[in-house]
């Protein structure tokens, strides 16, 4: 399954910075704010370990790690929402991502000034929210007109979707982001078409300093009061410092990222916080050509995984062999884990872990 993030915030914030360390592609880095007026679109791989580890025992010709569409939406500004800056060009693309990563400014520089003439990531926390949620509003009320009608004639249905539709508008107009608003599986359903923006979940990036990278600033600290009673995922990241561990090869990314205390690039700790903000997790199929790591929702049976694979596999789904992959490195082969009973054949009920290893046995 496809996983795409976007990168929103302000402009000047480092999000192109922050996209060329995860992207396979490299875009321009300004000082001048709406420079671009198109997105950046990039693919990274997934780091897992594990899959080198599976490796070191069953070997491929190729190792595949999972990976993740990375989209850079050009900076952001007070008004974008009604055309200010680059207006409404980025909100298609918002849309089509599963997860946002919100970057914001927590370094001074003089030569990189702020839109807004001051460093405060929580004023441009609240900027780029309100942006999103006035578009969604729209969005919400063009919906309104098209039950009210139906509502008023009696349509149980119609009005059920209004009674909704008024609790995410009220909601909006409160100034709070959809991801907030308790509403049940059946409510949920009524926006699922219209993928509001603020609904989607969001990690925010503390985009800090080098001398900052460890303990934070004033600046990150301020976003993680604003966020104290709130379940936001948060990330202290030092952008120009991940730029130049980027461009180091293996060895030498190991020796820097020692010397500043690092232990390993902070986009890869990025990468899993947006799994975990998705509920995704990984499994792996083994041996012959390749080695490669699948992603699937959390709660996905085995012909569900199998599907991800291949449609043919989930429909004709037999059985899935299953190991464990904390069995495979205990006991070292997949012959030995047979031998242990650590081999188990599982059925189409089979919930699927993170970290199994699946061989998918089928019939078309």
């Amino acid at each position: 399954m496809g996983l795409k993030c976007g990168i929103i915030g302000i402009t000047n914030s480092g999000k192109t910075t922050l996209f060329n360390c995860m992207s396979n592609t490299k875009a321009t880095v300004t000082n001048f704010a709406f420079s671009t007026g198109k997105s950046n679109m990039g693919v990274c791989d997934i780091p897992d370990l594990r899959l080198t580890e599976i490796d070191k025992i069953i070997k491929a010709n190729q190792l595949i790690y999972a990976s993740v569409e990375i989209v850079d939406i050009p900076g952001l500004t007070k008004g974008a929402s009604t055309g200010e800056g680059i207006g409404n060009s980025f909100l298609g693309d918002i849309r089509q991502c599963d997860a946002l990563i919100h970057v914001l400014r927590c370094f001074e520089d003089a030569n990189l000034p702020h839109i807004d003439g001051s460093i405060n990531p929580v004023r441009d926390i609240e900027t780029v929210d309100l942006e999103l949620q006035i578009k969604d509003l729209e969005q919400i009320e063009r919906k309104m007109q098209k039950v009210e009608k139906a509502a008023r004639v009696g349509d149980k249905d119609a009005r059920f979707q209004l009674e909704v539709l008024n609790q995410y508008k009220a909601h909006l107009e409160d100034f709070q982001n959809i991801r907030t608003l308790n509403v049940n599986e059946n409510e949920q359903k009524v926006v699922a078409d219209m993928m509001l923006l603020t609904a989607k979940p969001t990690i925010y990036i503390c985009n800090v300093d080098e001398d900052s990278v460890l303990a934070g600033n004033k600046y990150s600290e301020a976003v993680k009061e604003f966020f104290k009673d709130s379940s936001a995922e948060i990330l202290v990241i030092a952008g120009k410092l991940e730029s130049e561990i980027a461009e180091l090869d293996a060895q030498d990314r190991a020796i820097f990222l020692e010397d500043v205390g690092l232990s390993e690039p902070g986009v890869n700790k990025l990468l899993r916080s947006a799994y975990r903000t998705l509920n995704l997790i990984s499994f792996f199929t083994v041996g012959g050509k390749e080695n490669r790591a699948w992603t699937i929702t959390h709660g996905m049976t085995a012909p569900q995984a199998a599907g991800v694979i291949h449609s043919d596999l989930e429909r004709g789904f037999i059985r899935a062999e299953v190991i464990k992959y904390e069995d495979l490195m205990q006991l070292g082969s997949e012959q030995r884990c047979k031998e242990a009973g650590k081999l188990s054949v599982e059925g189409k009920n089979y919930v699927v872990n993170d970290g199994d290893i699946l061989h998918i046995r089928f019939n078309v």
